[in-house]
Order: structure tokens, then sequence, then C-alpha cells
């Protein structure tokens, strides 16, 4: 098996080892049958020789992670094997994967896979590659390039981390020429080969730090992006202005501000491009751009700036921007009681991006926490001090979120929900005694949530008696959402219901 990329691919009869049983894995699984590739699936619902009935029925054998450990505890590389294909979930650092790179097999991501299988043409002319990524944003950044592509008349594909995977559609039909390749910073990892058309890194603040080991290591991941043709940067991100860019990348900039020549950015309410043509190219009115806010803004400009890369033009730009709704779970407003506003954006899984949220309004009651997977929230506290009318922390990690509030905006009145030992859901305002309320026949993360949203409008309504006023009610968690739910989605749900319930309630 090839290592070069340059070099010719061969997957027929190759013995590949694909670990991840779950969907990414069983994608790539289809692939590599199209390639004639014999493969074996490796997962932990596997161990102690379970099978899978499906997989069976194709004649793929599977193994579980004990296979490949000795008496002594030691991991040894599978033998008998050209070739692994890991899902973006394996860490650098499983013994499994450091085993087999030091004996010489090749480790790739589907990403990997599928730019490889690509370049050398497996599923007809290469595509065109547009790679976005950043810590936040990059979903909605996706969605708006596709949509400016769709507009522009291309045959375009959102894939990667959004959804749809790459290898599936490379083998799609309708083809799509031009794919737009939301990454994580897992898959970027995994994906060392990748040089696209375009590519950009919107933002870098601290995340999967368990993952990576250490921050350098996440950003370096994500400087991956840059080693194309064009190489996009966000430049009101300290770090993400400072990423270097490939040998030979031309380098585009966009800002909120006013751009200077070979940038993107806002004059006079308007976002121009003035990295592809002489003068500042007009492209939309700041003011039509959803989502609002400064996040927003900010996706639309790497969005056309990526496009624009691509050749497609300002007129299509235009279009596909205003004609643009964001997905679920991203600053959608659920409910509205006496002019308070209730906004998920459970999609802000860490604190960069619940600051972008948080932006968004002059003042808010946040409700925030779940699992902060080693992320500080000390600078989102400091940053938005003023803009807090009150704070309800909920999940694993909400008694951090208490103790940076407690240290550096200790006026912010505080609440913290939760489940007790005996399945009540409890409430706690700091320094207060603790509340049981209970849940009977609900479900425990929900009733907690429907709780979280009594507890923010009861703090709106008192800011609101101080003189003050919220505009918001924000569910930006600033984490994770599985201690508690089973993706942030789900999140995102229970906190529209409990928000619409409450109106409902206070309408009677």
């Amino acid at each position: 098996m090839p290592a070069d990329v340059a070099a010719p691919l061969t997957l027929d009869g190759a013995r590949v080892l694909v670990a991840g049983a779950r969907a990414t894995g069983l994608a790539v699984l289809n692939l590599l049958a199209d390639q004639g590739a014999t493969v074996t699936m490796l997962d932990t619902k596997f161990v102690d020789g379970a099978t899978d009935p499906e997989l069976s029925a194709r004649g793929v054998a599977t193994v579980g992670p004990d296979a490949f450990i000795f008496d002594d505890g030691a991991v040894r590389a599978p033998s008998d094997t050209d070739l692994i294909v890991v899902s973006p979930g394996f860490r650098p650092d499983d013994p499994l994967l450091v085993a087999s790179a030091e004996a010489g097999i090749p480790v790739w991501g589907d990403v990997e896979l599928a730019w490889r299988v690509d370049r050398a043409g497996l599923y007809g002319e290469p595509r065109t590659w547009l790679v976005i990524t950043g810590t936040n944003g990059k979903t909605t950044t996706t969605s708006m390039a596709e949509a400016i592509g769709d507009t522009a008349g291309l045959a375009v594909a959102a894939c990667g981390n959004i959804g749809l995977t790459v290898v599936d559609a490379l083998r799609a039909d309708p083809r799509a020429d031009v794919l737009c390749v939301e990454m994580s910073s897992f898959q970027l990892h995994w994906a060392p080969s990748i040089r696209p058309t375009a590519g950009l890194v919107l933002n870098v603040a601290a995340d999967h730090l368990d993952w990576h080991g250490s921050f350098d290591a996440y950003a370096h991941a994500k400087q991956r992006a840059l080693l194309g043709d064009v190489a996009i940067v966000g430049l009101d991100d300290d770090v993400a202005s400072r990423l270097p860019v490939g040998d030979g990348s031309r380098r585009v900039g966009f800002t909120a501000g006013t751009p200077s020549a070979g940038e993107f950015g806002v004059i006079e309410g308007i976002l121009v491009d003035r990295a592809f043509a002489g003068a500042p190219v007009p492209l939309i009115a700041a003011d039509r751009v959803r989502p609002v806010g400064p996040s927003g803004l900010a996706d639309a400009l790497a969005a056309a700036a990526l496009m624009r890369a691509a050749g497609v033009s300002a007129d299509a730009v235009e279009r596909g921007l205003a004609g643009f709704t964001p997905g679920a779970h991203r600053g959608q407003v659920v409910a509205d009681i006496d002019g308070v506003v209730f906004v998920d954006d459970s999609k802000a899984t860490n604190p960069h991006a619940a600051h972008a949220a948080i932006a968004a309004f002059d003042r808010v009651v946040l409700i925030a926490g779940g699992l902060l997977k080693g992320a500080a929230v000390d600078d989102l506290v400091t940053a938005n001090a003023d803009r807090l009318a009150g704070i309800v922390a909920i999940g694993t990690d909400r008694q951090i979120i208490l103790d940076a509030i407690g240290r550096h905006a200790p006026k912010v009145p505080a609440v913290t929900v939760f489940t007790g030992d005996d399945g009540s859901v409890m409430t706690q305002r700091t320094g207060d005694d603790t509340s049981a309320i209970t849940a009977t026949g609900a479900n425990g993360a929900d009733a907690v949530m429907a709780q979280a949203v009594s507890a923010a409008w009861q703090l709106a309504e008192a800011d609101a008696r101080g003189g003050r006023g919220a505009d918001a009610v924000l569910l930006a968690p600033a984490a994770a959402s599985l201690d508690m739910f089973a993706g942030y989605g789900v999140r995102g749900d229970s906190f529209a219901a409990a928000s619409a319930a409450l109106a409902d309630a206070r309408r009677r």
C-alpha cells in the first residue's frame, strides 16, 4: 500500500482494517468493497467474538480490540494488513494505531482515504475540494458555501463533519463536482495529504484538548486546511490570523472591519471582496445576513471568500447568502415572552462558540454547562460579565462555571439545576439552600432543562425589575451534551419544548 499520495493507488485485493464500525466505518466499508479490498471491521462492540449479522452476511470479518492484545497486556500490530482506516474519534495515542505505525502499516482517516481515492480518479475526474474548519461556525459556513454553490449552478455537496461522509459523497449519484468539506480537528489530524483548491480556518480556541493533548497540537491540526492553492484565515481571531499557510498558497483574510487589499470585509455596511478583483466588489448588505450577529457575519464573509476562490460570481454570492436559512440549534428563536426571546444555540459546544452567541445580544440570561472537555470558561465569563443578567448552570461541569462566575463576576446572579440521588430535580441559587422540585414521570434531562428554563425566566424578570432588562434567555452551553442528552440537537429540542411550554403557560 503506497504511502506517497502521488503514487498509483491500488485498493483491489488490499487487506484493510477499518477501525470503527459505526456510520463512518460503514461508509468506508462500502467504498472499499467497490474497489475490491478485503475488509476487517474493528470495534469495541465485537469484543469476545461478538458479531454483526449484516456484516457476516456480507462476508466481512469482525474483531474487537482484544484481538490485538498479548497475554502480558502489550498491544501488537495486526498481521496481514496493508492499511488501517480510522474513524475520526480514534485518538493519535491509541496503542493499536501507534504499534501499527511503528510496524510500517499506513494509518489513514476516512477523509484521507477519500482524498487519495479522488486524486487517483477511481470515481471519475478529481473533484474541487473546499475545506472548512475552525473551533466554531464550521457547519453554518459550510452550509452557506453550499447555498452559494447551488445558486451559481454548481454540482455541489456539503459533506464531511456535517453529516454526509466524504466517501459517500464520492459514491453519490448524481455526482457532485465541488465538495464543501467541513472538517473537524480529528479529521484533519488523520488527513495529512489534503491540498484543497481553497481551505479556510475561521477561528481557533481551546477545544478537544483532551484528544489532541495540547493546544499547539489542536491548532496544528486546524492549520492543515491551509496547505492548498488558496488559504483563507479569520483576521479577527488572534490564533487563526497567525497560522502559517502552505508553500505557494495564496493567503486571503476576512474581517468584520474595513478590508485591506487581499482581504474580505465590510465597507459602509456592505460585505466586499478586495482579494479577487482590483477594486472592492460589493457582495451583500450586512443586515441581510442570517444568522444575525458577529458570528453570522464572519461565517458569511468566510463562505463568500471560499466560493470566490472557486470562481463563483459576486451575484451568486449575494443570491446564495440572501436565500440562506440557518440550520437548527444555531441561534434559533424558539419562544418570546413579553419581548424576551428564548434562543436555542445548543450547537455552541465550547466557550468560544458561546462567546459568539452572547455577543449577538446586549444582555442575556445564559443557560450553560455539560462536558467542557478540558476547556476553561474564565475568559468567557470575564469578557461577558456586563452582558450577563444571570446564569443557570447545568450538567456535569456546572460547578466549574459557577466557580468562574464567583471569581470574575460575583454580582451576576447564578443558579444551578441538577438531579438529586432520588431522581428529583434540584435548584440552588448561589449562597442559598437547596430546594427540591419533584419531576414525577418526566425524563430526567428534560426535567432539568424545564427547570433551567423556568429559573432563567425568573432571573430575566428580576433583571427587568432592577431597571435593565434582558433581551434573551440564551441556551449557549459552552460544552458538549453527552452527559445528559444524546446530542446537541436533542438538548436544543429539550430547550425549545421547555421554552414553548413556559410561554404557553404564561398566556393562559
